[in-house]
């Protein structure tokens, strides 16, 4: 089931493509809460600015709430585009962004994870709960398992995801994780620098999941 919202597209003078355009649509997970620091909603805006500048369409999941409802409220007000992707179960608590672009309904959260994903060029995560580390941490596993070769980011603003670029660090230690596959995590603190590693990926850079300790 979709949902379609139409709205113009203005990209103004002031616009300016600073990066070569490899990601046409950006998929950015992120908290339904805004969480306890002004400089988690402060990164979902510049976020959002930065992908109108450079003429990316928005993609997440489609809600109002939470940095959620500010990346994508951000990226409508500056004459971007907007794609929500939400199941029918949070429709119906009316917290469905009905400014976008376009709004998928699906039926299920694995339904609105694939959509997304389809829907997608490049995956950025900004703060948030489990709902984020779930729909990162599966896209992460699809990138690993060669399902999808595209490029995929985590937004570490004021060092919120230090304890979990750690444990990764420590899974590679522990020869649960490849090198390489912990280095597919693109970690940046700042949208800018972010933006301009998505473009500048090399998928052909991937390399098979399986490790053994003949690979030590």
């Amino acid at each position: 089931m979709q949902q379609t919202f139409t709205r113009g597209r203005w990209l103004g003078s002031m616009a300016r493509t600073i990066y070569a355009q490899q990601v046409q649509r950006a998929c950015i997970f992120c908290g339904s809460s805004p969480g306890a620091r002004p400089a988690y909603t402060e990164a979902a805006e510049d976020l959002g600015m930065l992908l109108v500048q450079n003429g990316i369409t928005l993609v997440f999941g489609g809600a109002t709430v939470g940095l959620m409802g500010r990346i994508a409220d951000t990226v409508v007000s500056e004459g971007g585009e907007a794609i929500g992707v939400i199941p029918q179960a949070l429709v119906d608590r009316e917290i469905a962004h009905l400014g976008l672009t376009d709004l998928h309904v699906v039926d299920t959260m694995h339904e609105r994870k694939q959509r997304m994903a389809d829907l997608s060029d490049a995956f950025v995560a900004l703060p948030g709960g489990l709902g984020t580390l779930d729909e990162l941490f599966e896209i992460y596993t699809w990138g690993q398992l060669g399902m999808h070769r595209k490029p995929i980011g985590l937004m570490n603003v004021e060092g919120y995801f230090d304890g979990l670029v750690g444990f990764l660090e420590h899974a590679v230690a522990e020869r649960f994780v490849r090198e390489d596959h912990r280095d597919m995590l693109i970690i940046e603190e700042e949208p800018t620098p972010m933006l301009e590693r998505l473009q500048s990926f090399d998928p052909a850079s991937l390399t098979p999941k399986w490790i053994d300790r003949q690979d030590v």
